[in-house]
């Protein structure tokens, strides 16, 4: 039987769980699943997909601007008094 080495990581349990599943699917465990993925990383001599940065529409860049406005203070979040309150004001944009 070859030697193993122990390797410890911190993930959260969601995404523990989900991985689980998903590789239980292939009939593999996450294990098997972290060796296959350090194998393919010699094999290629670096990571086995290409890493870039998400590509963001305009629309979806302004509403994260906004966010971020909101949570800083920046601005004020819109509040509304009833669900046809908000469902009017909804409205209202899409006409614009």
């Amino acid at each position: 039987m070859p030697k193993t080495s122990s390797l410890n990581i911190r993930i959260s349990p969601e995404i523990k769980s989900a991985a689980d599943s998903i590789f239980s699917n292939f009939g593999i465990s996450l294990s098997d699943a972290v060796n296959i993925f350090l194998h393919k990383s010699i094999m290629v001599g670096g990571l086995p997909f290409e890493m870039t940065m998400p590509e963001y529409n305009a629309e979806t860049l302004a509403a994260a601007q906004e966010a971020q406005s909101i949570i800083s203070g920046r601005i004020k979040a819109q509040a509304y008094d009833s669900v046809a309150q908000m469902n009017a004001a909804l409205d209202a944009e899409d006409e614009v």
